[in-house]
């Protein structure tokens, strides 16, 4: 039990680092959003900042309490909390949730390409390019926050309604009950990127199929992270994949990805 409160004070810190490291790459998106406020902007920082704790202090603790119950955890953050030893453990999985990561940057931008050759654009008609420096930042979000709230918390959610409709003989989810969390968390974060297309672009079936399927592309393979290695596997992949994503194809292109 105490392992478990200090487990979502880290995590909701951590969750708090990110929210304020991403501000400044969402300001310049939405710069002219930003001009008419009915309140000072520091005022609507300060209201995103708590809105986040209340929702990251809930999901981290939904999400903690379950993962127990269905197998899935924080192994290296929970053995150093215990006392065990992780750093043979951390090198284990530091090579395959980078290279995975590398990988799902990779094959964001190549469907990106397939999907623009097609046809299926997001038509911006001034695009905004934030700087790089901006895109690092941006990147712990999605390492943590992300993975926060769709692994720890809706992945886990769904693994636990699965479990409670089937599971094994020896009382554990089943690997279809599992598979079919690890797709409808990866879809539904695709899913939630659509109010953000519709305020670019139409929402024509190539565009919703474009959104949907680029986002729940690392959704699947953060996902599998998370059933097999643990969420920090899942967020140093993440991670990697925004870097490739946020900073590396900016800096080779001079362009970003929506």
């Amino acid at each position: 039990m105490k392992t478990r409160w200090k487990l979502c004070i880290i995590l909701l810190i951590a969750s708090l680092f990110g929210s304020i490291a991403v501000l400044p790459y969402t300001l310049t998106l939405q710069g002219s959003l930003l001009q008419n406020l009915p309140v000072p902007l520091y005022v609507l920082l300060i209201g995103q900042i708590l809105q986040n704790i209340v929702i990251f202090v809930f999901a981290i603790l939904i999400g903690l309490f379950l993962a127990e119950k269905v197998g899935l955890g924080i192994p290296i953050l929970e053995g150093w909390l215990e006392g065990r030893e992780v750093k043979d453990y951390l090198k284990s999985i530091l090579g395959i949730s980078v290279g995975l990561g590398i990988l799902v940057g990779a094959l964001i931008v190549g469907l990106d390409y397939l999907f623009a050759m097609a046809g299926s654009t997001l038509n911006v008609a001034s695009q905004i390019n934030p700087p790089v420096w901006q895109g690092f930042l941006a990147s712990f979000y999605g390492g943590i926050n992300e993975e926060i709230l769709l692994r720890l918390f809706l992945m886990t959610l769904l693994v636990w309604i699965f479990f409670k409709i089937k599971k094994t003989s020896n009382d554990k989810p089943t690997k279809v009950g599992i598979w079919l969390a690890i797709l409808l968390a990866a879809i539904l974060f695709g899913v939630g990127h659509l109010p953000t297309a519709a305020a670019v672009t139409a929402l024509t079936p190539a565009v919703i199929a474009r959104v949907i399927i680029l986002n729940a592309v690392g959704g699947i393979i953060f996902g599998w992270l998370y059933w097999r290695k643990g969420l920090e596997s899942a967020m140093i992949s993440h991670f990697s994949a925004d870097i490739v994503l946020h900073v590396i194809i900016p800096l080779v292109f001079l362009g970003t990805i929506i």
